[in-house]
């Protein structure tokens, strides 16, 4: 990735770990105009954002986070007695003779900062896959792919419009923004030689359709929970504390349409 490219990554990374907390206090200080004001302000500038890495830099699907967590286990780094230790030539495993079972020697052992429960060869495995998964490029989009691709970044957008038009109440809004997810996948699902975190974000994509049966007004109708906790038996104890979260949870737009 050039230079100018991790900078859209990273502030779209800012961006998404920032917008609740500005839609709250921005709602605390300014009231419901200034709240929606600063998502419409945030969800445009994630829009064009994504457009760039979709259009210009070429970056295929976008992956939600747009830059992979770190993982501090597997990038720790060799003390320098572990480096020692491996300078100095000893045999970081042994071989039982009769188990055949790989061991890690006595003298190779790391401290304790950097230890780690696996064998050296599992845990360079791992760095390799993790390393290969980092590194492959973007499956590239034709013009289908795009289009596809370019439905889900304006989806918000388009949403954002359809409230403002229809107001919040009406299904129009819920209709629109659901008719472009799924076209968005479907136009996708053709897309072949997808790398693993490409699958992994469709996967993601596709879980949270769910999330429709719970935003209204369709939850408002049909999505009533309570029936579920009161006759089917077990079904109470995960459905009675989502139904006293989810009024705070849908008071929330990033929560419930970021």
């Amino acid at each position: 990735q050039s230079l100018p490219q991790q900078k859209l990554l990273t502030w779209l990374s800012v961006l998404e770990c920032v917008e609740v907390f500005a839609e709250m206090g921005t709602a605390r200080v300014w009231g419901e105009m200034g709240r929606w004001t600063i998502i419409v302000l945030i969800q445009l500038a994630k829009a064009i954002l994504r457009l760039l890495l979709l259009l210009w830099y070429k970056a295929g699907i976008q992956m939600s986070p747009p830059i992979m967590p770190l993982n501090r286990e597997q990038q720790q780094p060799l003390h320098p007695q572990d480096m020692d230790n491996n300078s100095s030539g000893k045999n970081q495993t042994y071989v039982g003779r009769r188990s055949s079972r790989v061991v890690r020697s006595l003298q190779s052992t790391p401290s304790l900062q950097s230890r780690h429960w696996g064998s050296p060869q599992q845990r360079e495995e791992s760095q390799s896959r993790r390393a290969e998964e980092m590194n492959q490029p973007p499956t590239p989009l034709g013009l289908q792919e795009t289009v596809a691709e370019s439905l889900y970044v304006t989806r918000p957008l388009l949403h954002l419009l359809s409230l403002g038009v229809w107001g919040q109440r009406s299904w129009k809004p819920w209709l629109l923004s659901a008719v472009l997810d799924i076209s968005s996948l479907t136009l996708l699902s053709d897309l072949k030689d997808l790398n693993k975190r490409e699958r992994a974000e469709l996967r993601r994509r596709t879980i949270l359709l769910l999330y429709y049966l719970l935003r209204s007004p369709f939850y408002d109708r049909y999505s009533d929970l309570r029936l579920l906790a009161d006759y089917v038996p077990g079904v109470g104890f995960v459905t009675r504390p989502l139904m006293d979260y989810l009024p705070a949870w849908q008071k929330i737009y990033f929560y419930n349409w970021g």
